[in-house]
């Protein structure tokens, strides 16, 4: 396993409820850098530098995660894990409301 690969990946949900699976602290940084400036906050900040850090060899890996876990539990973009969330389409009618009017400018 790459030094940089979690042991386990964050999932996520981006777009409009779409799930994705961040997998190292390469595809978190990318995350991070393209979160909208607007909704940028200290949690941000934090895993921003977390994961930083753990690029240039720093901290290890699973320290990173773990903050950009917490960032993404923050501001609710956690895909529901298993067959069940698949199947129920990801979001519910509240949550996607949520994630929606975060989106617009």
């Amino acid at each position: 396993m790459k030094p940089d690969m979690f042991k386990e990946p964050v999932r996520i949900l981006v777009g409009l409820g779409f799930p994705a699976e961040v997998r190292g602290v390469l595809d978190a940084y990318r995350h991070l850098c393209e979160w909208p400036v607007s909704l940028r906050d200290a949690a941000h900040a934090v895993a921003l530098k977390a994961c930083g850090a753990a690029l240039r060899g720093e901290i290890e890996a699973e320290t990173a995660r773990g903050l950009f876990a917490a960032f993404a539990e923050k501001h609710d973009p956690i895909a529901p894990q298993g067959a069940a969330a698949a199947a129920s389409g990801g979001l519910g009618a509240e949550s996607t409301a949520r994630l929606e009017s975060r989106l617009r400018p």
